[in-house]
């Protein structure tokens, strides 16, 4: 049975995640804050852009990709009334797990089942097909709705209980935040050091300082293009989440707090779009 699938949230990764569900027949509907974004995804696709409840009653499976913990609330706020018996709502939001942990109760209550699924992968990552998703919720929901995850996802893997999908993405967010300094202040080293970037980032990534940020945004950030794949004030926002998490763990949290001041500054800064990377700004010699 094919699952009529709909997806909240048309953002820079939302959207090219919805069109791999159009190309693969499974895409039913769309939405968004913006009415005006869905709609105009909706005509390309050829596909609905009704109101949450319309979605609610029609879907076998609604995926949301917001940008808060009170965004993903309210949603499912919305959808929960009119929810069919059995239907399954994904969220691909980076939340704190006891947003999760609530949604979940949230949905159970009118019947419906929840899977927290953060992705790993940037924009590149949606816009191929290839993203990391990490999975919390029931096994069997999973194997259920893996046809719409396996639409765009490259790697899926159940992680435990509702929540613990969102834990792993608080680990992922702490690696993702600490290669980014480590990359940018080698970078900016070798910049002021007059190496040629050409020869230097080839190299670097042939050995053990190979990684994906540095093989895609090494280049880039050395020409001060700093186009959208992770914008900054969006880690940001996940590190605050992350950095409570570690607090109630009694974890270290050094590169978590030197990340949120760095971004903190660069967002002051007015680069808040900014892609990560944006911030060997701050490495380089005043």
């Amino acid at each position: 049975m094919t699952l009529k699938t709909a997806f909240i949230g048309l953002g820079a990764m939302g959207a090219p995640m919805a069109g791999h569900l159009h190309a693969k027949g499974l895409l039913q509907a769309v939405g968004n804050r913006s009415q005006a974004k869905a709609d105009a995804l909706a005509a390309e696709l050829g596909v609905a852009a009704p109101s949450l409840a319309e979605i609610a009653a029609s879907c076998d499976v609604i995926v949301l990709c917001v940008s808060a913990d009170a965004d993903v609330i309210g949603v499912v706020n919305a959808l929960a009334p009119s929810l069919k018996q059995g239907a399954t709502v994904i969220d691909h939001s980076t939340v704190a797990p006891a947003t999760a942990k609530k949604a979940a109760s949230l949905l159970a209550d009118v019947g419906a089942a929840f899977l927290d699924a953060p992705v790993s992968g940037g924009v590149e990552g949606a816009k191929n097909g290839k993203l990391s998703i990490m999975v919390g919720g029931d096994a069997a929901v999973l194997e259920h709705v893996r046809p719409v995850l396996e639409a765009y996802g490259a790697r899926i893997t159940p992680m435990g209980d509702v929540g613990s999908g969102q834990a792993t993405k608080a680990v992922n967010q702490v690696l993702v935040a600490g290669i980014a300094q480590a990359v940018t202040e080698g970078l900016a080293l070798g910049e002021a050091l007059g190496l040629d970037p050409e020869k230097l980032i080839p190299t670097l990534s042939a050995g053990a300082a190979g990684n994906w940020f540095l093989d895609k945004r090494g280049a880039t950030m050395l020409r001060d293009e700093f186009a959208v794949g992770f914008k900054l004030a969006l880690l940001h926002k996940d590190l605050g989440i992350v950095r409570g998490m570690a607090d109630e763990a009694g974890t270290d949290r050094t590169i978590i707090e030197r990340s949120l001041a760095d971004f903190a500054e660069l967002m002051a800064r007015g680069y808040g779009d900014d892609d990560i990377s944006a911030l060997i700004r701050l490495k380089r010699k005043s």
